[in-house]
């Protein structure tokens, strides 16, 4: 079956789509205005005497590297700041994976964030939160307890994925939308393709399973902003913003959030001629 949509040209693209739509020059853009928007709600909550939850994604992650340039040189404290993490690989025994690992979520955010942050402006190590495969719960636990998600970073998988929300054609929208955080298998499509930007194609070497926030904590958030910028998402983006509501493409079912917005490169809205 034709889909339509993934044909659509830049301006067929832009012209209704059921996720707002933000066109950047390029990648270094796309993840500068992430950086800014995460450093401007850290510096207003900051001014309010409130603290600042947000769910961050490890893929997407050109960001942190201009959030952390920013957070350093104005020494904006992150004292009262959660990030709670989308999630991280298991093991075949649904264990984390060591920090070690090279394709460790974890060890990636102790790398080439915290580690990075000047030790006086850095949150505390338990406001740096990830979804763990013995204690899932606590995710839903925390934002309950901080009062909801100021706003969810990401981006978008092969499959329409967020986070590791794999496609289910089994649920409803419905109940795709209330999927807690849990444990699952990852699918042979996203491991495929993230051997491909991690590992060099190595499928083989790829983990399994993994532990992910679910659609309900992501669907919750105050705001969403997600980023597109690779080849294969010139489809992907026209899939959400222009496809049907369906857990066989997760993000699909966040076209109805009241505050959301989808950054793409101008590569991504042009089609190749």
């Amino acid at each position: 079956m034709k889909h339509d949509y993934y044909y659509y040209d830049r301006q067929e693209l832009v012209s209704n789509p059921k996720i707002p739509l933000i066109v950047m020059e390029d990648n270094a853009t796309v993840f500068q205005a992430m950086a800014e928007e995460m450093a401007e709600e850290i510096k207003r909550k900051n001014a309010l005497g409130e603290h600042t939850v947000f769910i961050c994604p490890v893929g997407p992650v050109g960001q942190y590297p201009y959030f952390v340039e920013r957070v350093n040189r104005e020494k904006i404290s992150l004292k009262n700041v959660w990030f709670i993490n989308m999630d991280e690989y298991l093991t075949d025994e649904k264990e984390w994976i060591e920090k070690e690992h090279r394709l460790s979520f974890r060890g990636f955010m102790d790398r080439r964030v915290y580690g990075q942050i000047l030790p006086e402006l850095v949150m505390p190590e338990e406001q740096r939160i990830f979804p763990d495969p013995k204690n899932p719960g606590y995710i839903q636990e925390v934002i309950d307890r901080l009062g909801g998600v100021d706003i969810c970073f990401g981006g978008i998988g092969i499959n329409g994925h967020v986070a590791f929300n794999e496609a289910d054609d089994s649920m409803t929208p419905e109940e795709f939308l209330q999927l807690p955080a849990r444990v699952l298998e990852i699918s042979r499509e996203t491991r495929a393709v993230n051997s491909i930007g991690d590992l060099n194609g190595a499928l083989d070497d790829m983990p399994h399973y993994c532990v992910t926030v679910g659609m309900k904590e992501i669907a919750s958030a105050g705001k969403i902003r997600l980023g597109c910028f690779r080849d294969w998402h010139r489809s992907v983006v026209r899939h959400a913003a222009y496809g049907e509501r369906s857990a066989h493409f997760p993000v699909s079912l966040l076209q109805g959030h009241p505050d959301i917005s989808l950054r793409i490169t101008e590569f991504v809205a042009n089609l190749p001629e």
